[in-house]
């Protein structure tokens, strides 16, 4: 099989998604070895994409930017890990240590816009996105957002703006369990303290809540409190879904981490949602925590926090949050 060339042949250009994943076919991931090593134990393989842009649906927006494939966070129910399984890459480790950097993200976003170095990516979509007016939102994990406050106060200005940080629970054994790549949840709030004192509409998305893990009542309302206690202008729920690469990975890792859950999480997630009731039940909760807390602002106009399924009736588990 013919590739293109890799980092170190600069003048040529870098593989795509496609070609990745026929290396990784046929060798497996040790056969990416001019992935680029740091400091963090992940390796960070240089492509080129052919669009920027992914639509969704279900969903209160209609695009998706995603510079990167992978995450160092390494959070244990990320639904993000089945779709490396279509690189030909594992959900397990692999998700968390191999990282795929679109270089030419920037150049292509604007590209599709109008008709760097790569750990600018995220800025300069920022800026591509503030030129043409377009308003966007932001989910991230990631403090560091506070540094393109500038851009994102410009966006706010322009079309509009939201960003949106995951903090799931201020537990910090949950926090080492769940996500042990990501920053420390107060670090997380701060951040969200710092953009709404710039004027950016920030608030938090307490997503996933894990059942039998984060979803304990008392552990909800210390969550909600702290988020309320940093100014966040508004706060949204999911309970956790598991499919495909990311429910056989999660399961695997309850069996070692929390042994004495595996037969509740068997029933309980006999489809790929928790059954209707369970979610009710926790989002009525929610809803009375936000209220005493004062936390009645919404991300969009419209918003509905559930996910988009038929509910079957009498769908019930009782189980414990």
């Amino acid at each position: 099989m013919e590739t293109a060339p890799l980092f170190l042949d600069l003048g040529k250009p870098k593989p795509t998604l496609r070609q990745i994943a026929d290396l990784v076919k046929a060798g497996g991931a040790d056969a990416l070895t001019d992935a680029i090593p740091r400091a963090d134990h992940a390796k960070y393989q240089e492509i080129r994409c052919r669009s920027a842009l992914n639509r969704v649906q279900g969903m209160p927006f209609e695009w998706t930017l995603n510079p990167y494939r992978g995450c160092t966070h390494g959070c244990h129910y990320c639904y993000a890990r089945r779709y490396q399984t279509q690189f030909e890459l594992g959900a397990d480790d692999e998700f968390a240590s191999i990282i795929l950097v679109k270089t030419n993200f920037v150049e292509t976003l604007r590209a599709e816009l109008d008709k760097p170095s790569w750990y600018k990516l995220t800025r300069g979509s920022l800026e591509a996105l503030c030129e043409h007016r377009n308003p966007t939102g932001i989910i991230t994990k990631g403090p560091m957002i506070v540094r393109d406050r500038d851009v994102l106060q410009e966006i706010t200005a322009r079309a509009g703006c939201n960003v949106c940080i995951s903090v799931p629970c201020v537990d910090e054994d949950a926090w080492r369990q769940l996500e042990p790549g990501t920053a420390h949840p107060m670090q997380r709030l701060r951040a969200v303290r710092e953009l709404v004192d710039a004027g950016v509409h920030a608030g938090v998305l307490m997503n996933p809540i894990v059942p039998g893990i984060t979803s304990k009542p008392a552990l909800l309302e210390r969550t909600v409190k702290a988020i309320a206690d940093h100014g966040a202008q508004f706060v949204g729920c999911n309970v956790m879904f598991l499919e495909g690469g990311t429910r056989d990975h999660f399961m695997g890792w309850l069996q070692q981490a929390y042994p004495e859950l595996v037969d509740g999480y068997q029933k309980l997630y006999a489809r790929k949602y928790a059954p209707a009731a369970y979610r009710k039940e926790v989002s009525g909760l929610i809803a009375t925590l936000k209220t005493k807390y004062g936390l009645q602002g919404r991300r969009f106009s419209k918003e509905d926090d559930e996910p988009q399924e038929k509910k079957r009736p009498g769908e019930n588990l009782a189980l414990p949050l």
